[in-house]
């Protein structure tokens, strides 16, 4: 697979429901999350159900430009809940493949599958507009600091430590619930 896309925006939440903090750069915590955000502190929605594949979510800016034009749903990137808002990143072709952002490494895990609980927090009804297309949960494999304009790329995991791969790849990624 290659592409070449960016960063467009980074958002954190101190705790599940609290409004999205727009951030000039993040620091990502390999095995925890972004720095300050309610997933990586626990303090999240649904952090009483954690799995390592929702240390860091990303959405295409192309998803939210599709919502408008064929829902007339305008969501703006510290509406959607995920942490990253990209540009030009199959997201949904990143589920098992490891990539770079910024400096930093990630796995992709499972799709991300909207719920009506988005609707309570936003005040309008968009979550069955995210069917299919809410984004990628991921995977933390090398932290480091990720700003807007950064670049994300394919990662050969050939250059990593081999057992930093293997013990990544001993945790099955996640399933995804069923969408009702």
């Amino acid at each position: 697979m290659i592409f070449e896309g960016q960063v467009e925006s980074i958002y954190r939440a101190p705790a599940g429901s609290a409004p999205m903090e727009m951030l000039t750069s993040a620091t990502l915590v390999a095995g925890e999350g972004i720095t300050g955000d309610r997933y990586a502190t626990g303090l999240g929605h649904y952090s009483g159900r954690p799995h390592v594949d929702r240390q860091v979510t990303l959405l295409e800016s192309e998803v939210l430009e599709a919502l408008s034009r064929d829902h007339g749903v305008e969501l703006a990137p510290s509406e959607h809940r995920r942490n990253v808002t990209t540009s030009g990143v199959p997201v949904g072709h990143l589920v098992g493949a490891y990539f770079s952002l910024g400096d930093c490494v990630l796995y992709g895990g499972r799709l991300n599958v909207p719920c009506a609980y988005l609707d309570s927090i936003v005040g309008r009804k968009v979550w069955r507009s995210l069917v299919h297309r809410s984004g990628l949960n991921a995977r933390i494999i090398v932290g480091g600091t990720v700003s807007p304009g950064d670049h994300i790329r394919p990662f050969d995991p050939a250059t990593l430590d081999p057992a930093l791969v293997a013990d990544n790849e001993q945790t099955p990624i996640e399933p995804a619930p069923d969408v009702v």
